[in-house]
């Protein structure tokens, strides 16, 4: 059975996160690549608020035994199946889940442009999804 206390703690987690990168969005693109610092936080606030939506989909995508989803990418594929998030989103979190591996294996150079990019388009998405999970948490729920 889903756990609503576990999902809304996961959602207020993934708020604060999003209000610090939210925070960062706001600099210059010269002042965000000119600061180690800035960057490292941006990185580490996208990493953690991408397995906050993981962890979220995760719980309830075991409570109500949907299928195992076979990476963190196809995670958003599995809600999206049963209705959960719309597809706009679902390709959304996808790539967000790509982006997420790359910066915790560093598989190469993380371009920071790119970092400043996604803290300039991409935080609607955190939002959206919270907005989504909550409505299917209802749902499930009721």
């Amino acid at each position: 059975m889903m756990d609503k206390v576990v999902i809304d703690g996961i959602l207020a987690n993934l708020q604060l996160y999003v209000a610090q990168l939210d925070r960062l969005s706001k600099l210059g693109q010269d002042e965000f690549l000119g600061d180690p610092d800035k960057r490292g936080s941006a990185k580490y606030y996208f990493i953690v608020a991408i397995e906050s939506c993981i962890d979220a989909a995760n719980h309830i995508i075991s409570s109500e035994r949907y299928r195992r989803p076979s990476d963190f990418s196809d995670t958003f594929a599995v809600l999206y199946e049963n209705k959960l998030i719309d597809e706009g989103l679902k390709e959304h979190l996808q790539n967000m889940a790509r982006f997420r591996n790359l910066l915790v294996h560093v598989y190469g150079k993380v371009d920071d442009q790119r970092v400043h990019e996604f803290l300039k388009t991409s935080l609607g998405d955190f939002d959206a999804f919270a907005r989504q999970i909550a409505q299917a948490v209802e749902k499930l729920d009721g």
